[in-house]
């Protein structure tokens, strides 16, 4: 079966102007029997306006007639440019040319020393490699690991230097956002007042000489 456009809508329509069965318009419209039944009943679907699947171009006269005819014939629907449009277009696997299979290594231990935070999962999707190969690369235990030497991928004409540099700033931004979950706020050093020291108290030499009080002449001298 093929996806249709607004198919409530068109489920509306055919419950009134056909004499097809729930199962029929459900297996057409891609819903549940019963959602097709709350239809009829006017449960669901009370305030959507009929579309006419035919002057729409999702189905023929043909295919309706069958069905209308025969209780078990499943309607084909017309496929329709305009939902092939709508569709999400998956982008193509990453294919890298037999002669740059042997340089992804090179391009996976320049990401491990350069770019530790780039997950693997990122290296993997931006390479076309696999995460047991980007693990063998890191422990050195990989059946090349004497010949492996990091290089840029650019330069090795794996990635584009834009792509590359949206992987890094994508992985960049992550970890700044995890390291500030995992510290917290952080804490403001105290602010610290410096004293001032104490002058030292002056002490006669000769009371430091001989260990006793200092009289005034020791202070200040003999009058005689």
């Amino acid at each position: 079966m093929t996806d249709i456009l607004m198919p409530k809508a068109t489920a509306v329509w055919l419950v009134d102007n056909t004499s097809l069965t729930f199962e029929q318009i459900a297996a057409f419209c891609g819903l549940h029997p019963l959602e097709v039944r709350g239809i009829a009943d006017g449960d669901v679907a009370r305030d959507i306006r009929g579309v006419d699947p035919i002057t729409g171009g999702q189905l023929t006269r043909e295919e309706l007639d069958k069905a209308q005819a025969d209780s078990n014939y499943r309607m084909q629907a017309v496929v329709s440019r305009h939902a092939e449009l709508l569709k999400q277009a998956k982008p193509a696997p990453k294919y890298t040319p037999v002669s740059r299979r042997q340089d992804r290594p090179d391009a996976i231990a320049w990401f491990v020393r350069n770019h530790p935070e780039v997950t693997d999962a990122q290296i993997s999707k931006l390479l076309g490699t696999t995460k047991a190969t980007i693990e063998s690369v890191r422990n050195r235990t990989h059946w090349n690991s004497a010949n492996i030497k990091p290089v840029d991928p650019v330069t090795l004409g794996l990635v584009g230097q834009l792509q590359l540099d949206e992987i890094v700033k994508k992985a960049a931004e992550k970890k700044a956002r995890d390291d500030a979950k995992k510290g917290g706020a952080t804490l403001q050093p105290t602010e610290t007042v410096e004293e001032t020291p104490a002058e030292p108290e002056f002490v006669p030499e000769e009371r430091v000489r001989r260990g006793a009080e200092p009289t005034a002449e020791s202070v200040f001298g003999s009058r005689d």
